[in-house]
């Protein structure tokens, strides 16, 4: 059985491409779970007193803290319980979405999902895949006006996957039917086999 993590970050529900691309994609592995995660709903900003909690010693944490940390923890457990990440994102204003960059702060955490050694960071999520499609106005993938992918692979590698693909409907404003094509096309044609001794 191959657990996948669903992650959407559009603010747009229906007529969305990227939670269509994703819907796709996750319905094409055979033998697999899914959890849907909609970081658009649920998720906050994390204030000071989340802050202090997360660099307190998880053994000193009053009940307070541990309530602070809870949405955390509960985001963390999805990324280790998945063998893929499947995540849906437009490219806003050349970034990724505000909601995924939220997720992105909840999830990266000292301890938890990285650590600090001899040679600096080290990602202590390894051992999975991530597949993100990507849906854009005008901003090619790739292009160095594109600085959503950039930042999301830096991140992923941050916490330890470095296994990720792309899959891009871009132009969608100037030709949304060919975009979808190409980006359909992208699914179809990905090897979707995973290896879950590794």
């Amino acid at each position: 059985m191959i657990n996948i993590l669903k992650i959407n970050s559009s603010g747009r529900v229906e007529g969305s491409v990227s939670r269509d691309l994703t819907n796709r994609l996750a319905s094409r592995f055979e033998n697999a779970t899914v959890v849907d995660r909609d970081v658009t709903k649920g998720l906050y900003a994390v204030p000071q007193e989340w802050i202090g909690a997360n660099f307190t010693p998880k053994d000193a944490r009053n009940d307070v803290q541990k309530e602070l940390l809870e949405l955390s923890d509960t985001l963390i457990d999805e990324i280790r319980t998945a063998d893929v990440l499947v995540i849906g994102m437009p490219i806003y204003n050349f970034g990724v979405p505000a909601a995924l960059k939220v997720w992105i702060d909840l999830i990266c955490r000292v301890g938890e999902t990285f650590q600090y050694g001899e040679n600096g960071p080290e990602g202590l999520i390894s051992g999975k895949r991530a597949i993100v499609t990507v849906a854009s106005g005008g901003v090619p993938v790739g292009s160095p006006m594109d600085h959503a992918t950039t930042y999301l692979t830096q991140v992923l590698g941050f916490i330890g996957i470095t296994d990720v693909t792309y899959v891009a409907a871009t132009g969608l404003a100037m030709d949304a039917d060919a975009a979808l094509r190409i980006a359909e096309s992208q699914i179809d044609s990905l090897d979707l086999s995973i290896n879950l001794a590794a």
